[in-house]
C-alpha cells in the first residue's frame, strides 16, 4: 500500500486547509485510514480516523474544527481543517491500517503504512 499527501501549506489562524491522501496498491483488506501529525522534537499525535463503514474518532484538540471523509471510488481519505489555529502547525501524515482494526484508533502503532507527509504551517 502506498499513500501520498498533498495540500499543505502556509494559512493565517482562522482559516482552512484540505489534505488529501491518495492509496494505491493493495486495498482490499485495509479498514481504517487515519491522519496524524507529528512537530519537530515532538511525539506523533492522531487527529482523526474514519473506518469503512463511516465510524470516526478524532483527538479532543480537533474535534468540531477537523473533518475526514473518503472516498473510496478514488481511493482518497481527506482531512478538512477549519477555523486553523498557529499550534496546528505540523507535518501532517497519512496512515492505513494492514486489515487487523475493528474501530478507527488513533494509536500510531497500529498502522503498518505511512505516506511521506506534507507540512501545515498556520501563522
Amino acid at each position: 500500500v502506498q499513500l501520498v499527501e498533498s495540500g499543505g501549506g502556509y494559512v493565517q489562524a482562522g482559516g482552512s486547509l484540505r489534505l488529501s491522501c491518495a492509496a494505491s496498491g493493495d486495498l482490499n483488506s485495509v479498514n481504517v485510514m487515519a491522519w496524524f501529525r507529528q512537530v519537530t522534537g515532538k511525539e506523533r499525535e492522531g487527529v482523526a480516523a474514519r473506518d469503512t463503514d463511516g465510524s470516526t474518532n478524532y483527538a479532543d484538540s480537533v474535534r468540531g474544527r477537523f473533518t475526514i471523509s473518503r472516498d473510496s471510488s478514488k481511493n482518497t481519505v481527506f482531512l478538512q481543517m477549519d477555523s486553523l489555529k498557529p499550534e496546528d502547525t505540523a507535518m501532517y501524515y497519512c496512515a492505513a491500517d494492514p486489515g487487523r482494526l475493528l474501530r478507527p484508533t488513533l494509536d500510531e502503532y497500529e498502522y503498518n503504512y505511512w505516506g511521506q507527509g506534507t507540512q501545515v504551517t498556520v501563522s
